[in-house]
């Protein structure tokens, strides 16, 4: 399986002087882009192999480098010329006082240190400042479409129905009974997600934290907050659960990787709006199973791709808001806010993005792009819909793409 992606991005930051740590989500691949992916372009690059230190620290042959002195020692004693050395470290948690060993190496001039990990530090969006900015953070996710697609090798409808149902996990791959498949996400998402939250929070009551999960993904893409959150708990389980509890729960699911928030922005204002906010799962196989495949809504799952293939791609992801005047039956001007699905951001390039389903009516083309042609800068409008369709312009400059147009073309948006 090639993912070429976070491949190039650890390529590109070779020898930058700076610790490079892989995060994502358990199960995403971590290991095996840093210990077969990236190890195999080292080799093919000309490296040495007597100049890559490669240790699992969780196998258990390795115990005794889980110490953090042996470990020093060992790297330093390997390192012996002035030649670049590769330290590629799995489970680096495991390693007491790992902070204190990984700043060591920055010490060394011709060592370049390469880390995964699993452990709550390296389970959390913040791991980087541990480092205090001598670290450089290659976020992972579960597969995209196209690899899922690529590594199957099925053609692009089987994929879509097999992808939307049970995700992007790479052992996906691997596993061609469905059942056996509903069985592996149920499994790891009981005895690795829930339990990794578990035991690195103290959390007094693991129902109510679960319940929240189980909302979460019925309602993804929804517009939310704490309070709103508390509030559902109330009137349909007649239990009273604090906003700031809520808050906290949802920032454990943060940090584990299992969501991903979008906040709103007010694009005529240009200022964020502090709630409510949208939630999306890092993948739509863990979501599904989270609810028992009940809810199979495919105009939400594919919001949910979209906006994870979006923030895959480098993107920072809001979601949009607009103001504008209308005036009503009575003849009074009222204020309303229009939504945009996503706003994504990454360096200059600005894009505006609805995920629309189908577009099969005229009033149903209205309502999509309303909000897009109340915006008046000169950054490309863009409707991502289901149909296989060839990429279009309207008249008002607002372009229209199929969903797998969109999902394998990695270049899609600068080219349309």
């Amino acid at each position: 399986m090639e993912r070429n992606l976070y491949l190039n991005k650890l390529i590109r930051k070779k020898n930058n002087g700076l610790i490079k740590v892989i995060t994502g989500i358990r199960r995403s691949g971590k290991t095996y882009l840093l210990f077969e992916l990236f190890y195999d372009y080292l080799i093919k690059s000309g490296v040495d192999k007597d100049h890559i230190i490669k240790i699992a620290l969780d196998d258990r042959i390795n115990k005794k480098y889980r110490d953090p002195d042996i470990l020093c020692e060992y790297v330093h004693d390997v390192v012996k010329d002035d030649q670049i050395y590769y330290v590629l470290l799995d489970e680096v948690q495991m390693v007491s006082e790992f902070e204190d060993v990984l700043n060591s190496f920055l010490h060394m001039k011709n060592v370049d240190t390469y880390v995964t990990g699993s452990n709550a530090k390296f389970l959390s969006k913040d791991i980087i400042t541990e480092f205090r900015g001598r670290g450089d953070q290659v976020h992972l996710f579960p597969l995209s479409f196209a690899e899922y697609m690529s590594g199957k090798g099925i053609d692009r409808q089987q994929a879509w129905q097999e992808y939307t149902m049970y995700g992007g996990l790479p052992k996906m791959l691997e596993i061609e009974n469905e059942e056996d498949k509903a069985v592996y996400l149920r499994d790891i998402f009981k005895e690795t997600y829930i339990k990794d939250i578990l035991e690195r929070n103290d959390i007094r009551n693991p129902v109510e934290m679960e319940e929240l999960l189980d909302y979460l993904a019925s309602a993804i893409g929804g517009l939310t907050n704490p309070k709103k959150l508390a509030d559902t708990f109330k009137s349909e389980k007649n239990v009273s659960v604090h906003p700031d509890t809520i808050k906290t729960y949802l920032d454990y699911f943060e940090d584990s990787f299992l969501i991903n928030r979008a906040n709103r922005y007010d694009v005529k204002g240009r200022k964020y709006i502090s709630t409510p906010m949208k939630f999306y799962f890092t993948d739509c196989g863990l979501r599904n199973v989270r609810i028992n495949f009940r809810q199979y809504e495919e105009t939400h799952i594919m919001e949910n791709i979209i906006y994870i293939e979006l923030r895959s791609r480098g993107y920072r992801v809001d979601v949009g808001v607009v103001e504008v005047y209308e005036t009503s039956n009575s003849g009074k001007r009222e204020k309303k806010l229009l939504e945009i699905d996503f706003i994504a951001n990454k360096g200059d390039k600005k894009y505006y993005i609805q995920s629309a389903f189908e577009m099969t009516s005229p009033e149903k083309i209205v309502q999509e792009k309303k909000s897009l042609t109340k915006l008046n800068d000169f950054f490309k409008k863009i409707i991502v819909v289901k149909d296989d369709i060839k990429p279009n312009t309207d008249e008002q400059g607002i372009i229209t793409v199929g969903i797998f147009d969109f999902l394998l073309n990695d270049n899609i948006l600068e080219q349309i």
